[in-house]
């Protein structure tokens, strides 16, 4: 049997007040007749504080790669043998109890500036043994030992939050705070932020590591390769639940329809529905007679399952 074609939905459901609010009035026809020819398959329980959310956890998984926290940096930017991790460069507002990350997109960094910011830091990083190098205006790609043995929470975890719980954690903890206090103090009174301010846009004031970790040698992705849709996520992080709704319904007639017709083509395919604490994987690989039959006596619905998400 060839191998399932494999669709992972981010941010499925929440348990946001306002969330749960809209799910109550979402209709999902496809997603619906779906699940109730699908039989359940792995559970992923979390915790909204996990370092890695349930969607990376599930992708790296279908990746063949450790799921705790996946060395994303390595995998993404094909780097083997070497401890690295994805920068990004941000900005933090302290508050009284809380230090709050603006989502880094809000920046609006161009390629000129970040090109230029990273060849400002750079010199900081490389005296500690890493390594910047540039891949996009948020994406650098940071490499030396210092970063091995590296925790880091998922971009995702943080972006527009409160930072306090997810700071990263290992061997050179205390290195890394250090960089952050220099690069604060660095950038705080420089010609850099001060021409972004003067044109009305937010200072960089930090820097966000993520995927961090090591890869002994490459690692090939599956064929068919795993579909992750992101199209609930930017609505999700920022809380924006009409949005949120209007995008399930084009994720329902789109991916999720075409998952259906494959099941219906009699084609192999797994579903994997992500929240924020936990992942539920759905397929259709024998199953039998037996849950045929339980399927159509009581076919699963999407409003029995996002509670446990």
């Amino acid at each position: 049997m060839p191998p399932p074609s494999h669709l992972l939905i981010a941010y499925a459901a929440t348990a946001a007040p306002s969330c749960q609010h809209t799910l109550q009035r979402l209709e999902l026809p496809h997603l619906n007749q779906l699940l109730a020819r699908l039989g359940p398959a792995e559970v992923d329980p979390g915790d909204e504080l996990d370092y890695t959310p349930p969607h990376e956890r599930a992708l790296a998984r279908a990746l063949h790669l450790p799921a705790d926290f996946p060395p994303w940096a390595a995998w993404e930017s094909h780097t083997a043998g070497a401890a690295c991790a994805w920068m990004t460069p941000c900005h933090w507002q302290a508050g009284a109890d809380q230090i709050h990350m603006h989502p880094p997109q809000t920046l609006a960094l161009t390629e000129a500036e970040s090109r230029a910011l990273l060849a400002l830091l750079a010199p900081w990083f490389a005296d500690e043994g890493i390594t910047l190098a540039y891949h996009a205006p948020l994406r650098w790609l940071a490499t030396g030992e210092p970063l091995d043995g590296l925790h880091t929470a998922s971009l995702d975890r943080v972006e527009g939050r409160d930072i306090s719980h997810w700071r990263a954690h290992g061997p050179q903890e205390r290195l890394l705070q250090r960089l952050h206090s220099e690069v604060q103090m660095l950038l705080y009174t420089h010609a850099f932020n001060d021409a972004r301010e003067a044109a009305g846009q937010l200072p960089v004031n930090a820097f966000w590591l993520h995927g961090a970790g090591r890869l002994a040698q490459p690692v090939a992705a599956p064929e068919p390769a795993p579909v992750l849709a992101l199209e609930l996520r930017a609505a999700a992080l920022g809380g924006d639940w009409p949005a949120w709704a209007d995008a399930w319904r084009q994720l329902d007639a789109g991916a999720v329809a075409a998952l259906l017709a494959q099941v219906r083509a009699g084609q192999p395919v797994r579903l994997t529905l992500c929240g924020e604490r936990s992942a539920r994987s759905f397929d259709n690989h024998g199953r039998g007679l037996l849950a045929a039959l339980r399927r159509q006596l009581q076919p699963q619905r999407f409003a029995n399952l996002q509670a446990t998400l």
